[in-house]
């Protein structure tokens, strides 16, 4: 989804990509300059080449790979996984060991806020928090903040026979993802979430206030 936002001297040209995957357990810190990789899953390859090649002289052209973004809404990721564990489903899916990237909606919303502000943000930037965990850690923090110790796990042949129901891949549950917000960090933007466990305390209580 390309976006073109008025503000400052010019304006801001933004590509959404909606997921950042990175193959294996890899930390992907992001410098500048640095391509997506082309094979899947990092089809945003070809959106952020589109964006690259359009021609914008007088426009800046930032390219967002987004992490999970987590919120309270009906029907979102935090929503999906929430509801797992109020029915005993949130355990560990496959081993466990496979990182999460995310980052909290507000903090999205701040860092694309910022980014429009500080005129010197160019090329790719990666919105995730600064911490990713692994799945096994990442789910019990989510069973702990909403009050309850029980979550079942899935395995990989109970995830794949699930995905086909959904319509999905097992690789966007089971293929680690450890990004980190290194552009961000490196310029000197301040997370409001930058830990799991205080976001997901707040994102369960906003979903009961919600319910």
């Amino acid at each position: 989804m390309k976006t073109v936002i008025p503000g400052g001297s010019g304006q801001v040209g933004v590509i959404l990509s909606r997921a950042f995957h990175a193959d294996g357990d890899e930390v992907v810190l992001l410098s500048r300059g640095d391509p997506a990789p082309s094979q899947f899953p990092w089809r945003i390859a070809s959106w952020e080449r589109a964006l690259d090649e359009a021609e914008t002289p007088g426009t800046r052209k930032v390219k967002l790979r987004s992490a999970m973004t987590m919120s309270p809404d009906r029907d979102c990721i935090f929503d999906t996984l929430l509801r797992l564990v109020q029915r005993g489903l949130g355990g560990t899916a496959g081993d466990g060991k496979q990182f999460v990237s995310w980052i909290h909606e507000a903090d999205f919303m701040r860092a694309i806020r910022w980014i429009i502000d500080h005129e010197n943000i160019d090329g790719a930037v990666n919105l995730t928090a600064p911490h990713p965990l692994p799945n096994a850690e990442f789910m019990r923090v989510l069973r702990k903040a909403w009050g309850t110790r029980t979550g079942l796990p899935a395995t990989k042949w109970m995830l794949e026979i699930g995905a086909v129901f959904m319509r999905t891949e097992t690789e966007l549950i089971l293929k680690s993802r450890r990004v980190v917000p290194g552009i961000l960090e490196a310029e000197g933007f301040t997370f409001q979430f930058p830990t799991w466990p205080e976001a997901a305390q707040d994102l369960c209580r906003r979903w009961r206030d919600r319910a």
